[in-house]
């Protein structure tokens, strides 16, 4: 594993931290700084442009679908320089970093084609149809329906916790195609137009005031026959290759996110006195600690990716990431102490630390619950027996 960079290297991360704060400071200063993903969307939207025609928006896809053919270096270091410049985040997350890199291990050509220019390019906006209101985390479970007719796939069911599904041009769903399937088998992986009569998208209302989620419904919804990536049936083999991306290089960058919430922490400790207790400063080293071995396993992680699979490094690290920055709220919290109950502004429009609690309590949820994972590192990593099922 390689912990340093070469002069190259670091030449490469003069340019994009040129180019990232030249933007952030010119065209797109208004944005900078900006958290929450459901902010300014017009805007967003028209930062993954500028992002795609200037050839930073995937910058690790092959040149011929909208990227760099960037090493793996190279992407650490975009995604690092990205979070410290305090651009916000993608709103096309779900685009760049799992539908497109989908789309180019398992599509077809004329599916590469349809898909790929136009979400290097921002132009099309993906978000991801996965959980369901009783398949959560246990993704086998999932009971929405299609079927093919007329040469299209008619889909009928509902999803939910669909991230900026509101702002969304696509959404891939993960649906039952053989009729009387249980678990993983008989599931096949759709890509669906959201703008159209049989999808219906509700916000979730957060604590924050923020509506980043939401239920998607399903009612006859259609999309074409060549819309299906993979097989019939071989839905979750592709959902399996698509969370093996979502332990990517976008994690690097995720931690720098986090050092910025660290730095935040310590700043207000400073400033309030309460570095003065000895089992705060105490909780901020080991929060420190913490953050550094992250960085060095996910380093060992991307340097043995195999996206056929999820891999043991891969397991673990989304327990690890979540249960530090879940610790990394209660930090904050107890730093401010009372002030951090109380808001100048409206009604729950919350500081940066006040809403890090906030997003935090979640971490250890999405994308797979603690517990989830767990099974997931006994069963699938160590070669565990499996857990009864009922």
């Amino acid at each position: 594993m390689k912990l340093g960079f070469s002069p190259d290297e670091e030449l490469f991360r003069a340019e994009c931290a040129d180019w990232l704060n030249g933007q952030m400071s010119g065209e797109f200063r208004d944005i900078k700084g900006v958290t929450q993903l459901t902010a300014m969307p017009e805007r967003r939207k028209e930062w993954e442009q500028q992002l795609g025609a200037h050839g930073w928006s995937c910058i690790g896809w092959p040149e011929q679908w909208g990227g760099r053919d960037a090493t793996l270096a190279q992407q650490v270091i975009f995604a690092e320089e990205y979070a410290g410049a305090g651009v916000p985040g993608r709103v096309n997350h779900i685009g760049i970093e799992l539908a497109g890199p989908t789309i180019l291990a398992f599509g077809a050509e004329e599916q590469k084609q349809r898909f790929l220019p136009d979400i290097a390019a921002g132009r099309t906006i993906f978000c991801q149809g996965f959980s369901e209101p009783n398949a959560g985390s246990d993704l086998a479970s999932v009971r929405t329906k299609g079927r093919l007719e007329g040469g299209e796939w008619v889909v009928n069911g509902q999803k939910i916790w669909t991230s900026l599904a509101h702002i969304s041009d696509w959404i891939f769903v993960v649906t039952r195609t053989e009729e009387g399937s249980q678990g993983p088998k008989g599931l096949s992986f759709l890509m669906m137009p959201i703008d159209q009569p049989g999808i219906e998208i509700r916000p979730i209302r957060q604590i924050n005031g923020d509506a980043e989620f939401n239920e998607t419904f399903f009612t006859d919804a259609r999309c074409a026959a060549d819309s299906l990536i993979g097989a019939v049936g071989d839905g979750w083999r592709i959902a399996m290759g698509l969370l093996a991306f979502e332990r990517g290089v976008s994690t690097l960058g995720q931690q720098m996110g986090f050092r910025n919430e660290l730095d935040a922490i310590i700043a207000a400790a400073k400033a309030n006195g309460a570095a003065r207790d000895p089992l705060i400063r105490q909780r901020i080293a080991k929060a420190e600690t913490g953050l550094r071995l992250m960085r060095y396993g996910a380093l060992r992680m991307l340097s043995n990716t195999n996206h056929s699979r999820i891999d043991g490094a891969a397991l673990t690290y989304k327990i690890q990431w979540a249960t530090w920055r879940r610790g990394l709220g209660e930090l904050a919290m107890d730093v401010l102490g009372q002030a951090g109950e109380v808001t100048d502004g409206e009604a729950y429009e919350w500081g940066t630390l006040p809403n890090l609690f906030l997003y935090s309590r979640a971490d250890t949820i999405y994308g797979g619950t603690n517990q989830i994972q767990r099974n997931l590192i006994a069963e699938r990593g160590l070669g565990l027996p499996r857990e009864p099922r009922g």
